[in-house]
C-alpha cells in the first residue's frame, strides 16, 4: 500500500512512503512505475485527464501527446507526482509561420525510475503559456531562453527575461519571420570591449586558410566577399 504524507519532497512534491509490497525497495516509488511503459503512462494520462488531451503520437517507440493550453500544469503536475516524471531534459518551441495558432511548445520528460520517455506538446495561444518552473526548477532557464529567442511570454515565471541577447533587444532571432542576415539594431554601451580570442570559436580554421573567412554561414550574398554561389 502506497500512503501519501503531508511532507513535501525536494522538488516540491508529495512524498510517497512505503506501506509494505507496493513499494521499490529503497525508492519511495511504488512498484509498478518501475515496470510501466512510456505507452501505459500515455493511457493513465488520457484517463486522469480525458478533455486535456487532444492528441498522441507514436513513432519509433516514442511517444507524444498534445494536451490544451488551460490543462497545462495540472497535467504535468500529475505526471511528475504520480508516473514519476522527475526529470525535464527539455523545453523547446516551434514557429508554425502562417498558421493560426502560430507557436508550440515542446517539453522533453524523462523517468528516471521507469527508464521512459514522454513528448508533452501544447498549442500557444496569443504567445503565452504558463510556467512549468514551479514543478521542475530546471524550466526556469528554459523558459527565459524560449522567451529571449521566440517572444513567448511565461506566466508565473518568477524571472521572465532575456538569457541570451541584451535587455530592451526589440526582436525575436528564431521566428521563422526573422531574416537570416539579422537586423540592424543599436547596441547598448558598454563598460569594456575587446577583440574575443580565436583559439575555440566556433569559424577557427587551419593556418594559412585565410580564404576560409568566406565559409562563415550567411545569407547568399551577404558575405561581404562576394556571391559564394
Amino acid at each position: 500500500m502506497v500512503e501519501r504524507g503531508k511532507e513535501r519532497d525536494e522538488r516540491g512534491g508529495p512524498k510517497l512512503r512505503c506501506g509494505g509490497v507496493g513499494c521499490g525497495l529503497g525508492s519511495g516509488r511504488p512498484v509498478f512505475l518501475f515496470k510501466m511503459t512510456a505507452a501505459e503512462s500515455v493511457k493513465a494520462l488520457k484517463e486522469k485527464f480525458p478533455a486535456a488531451v487532444t492528441g498522441e503520437t507514436e513513432f519509433r517507440g516514442e511517444q507524444t501527446v498534445v494536451v490544451r493550453a488551460e490543462s497545462l500544469v495540472a497535467v504535468m503536475g500529475w505526471l511528475r507526482d504520480e508516473l514519476a516524471y522527475d526529470l525535464l531534459l527539455d523545453i523547446s518551441s516551434v514557429d508554425h509561420l502562417g498558421v493560426e495558432q502560430r507557436f508550440e511548445m515542446v517539453y522533453e520528460l524523462y523517468s528516471i525510475a521507469a527508464k521512459m520517455h514522454l513528448r508533452v506538446k501544447v498549442a500557444v495561444p496569443e504567445e503565452e503559456v504558463a510556467t512549468v518552473s514551479h514543478i521542475w526548477p530546471t524550466a526556469d532557464w528554459h523558459e527565459r531562453e524560449v522567451y529571449d529567442m521566440m517572444g513567448i511570454r511565461f506566466t508565473g515565471h518568477p524571472d521572465l527575461r532575456r538569457i541570451l541577447m541584451w535587455d530592451g533587444y526589440p526582436h525575436y532571432p528564431l521566428r521563422k519571420d526573422f531574416p537570416l542576415a539579422g537586423k540592424s539594431t543599436d547596441v547598448p554601451d558598454v563598460a569594456f570591449t575587446g577583440v574575443a580570442p580565436l583559439a575555440g570559436g566556433p569559424f577557427v580554421t587551419s593556418s594559412g586558410a585565410a580564404d576560409r573567412v568566406a565559409a562563415e554561414p550567411r545569407a547568399k550574398g551577404e558575405s561581404g566577399t562576394g556571391d559564394r554561389g
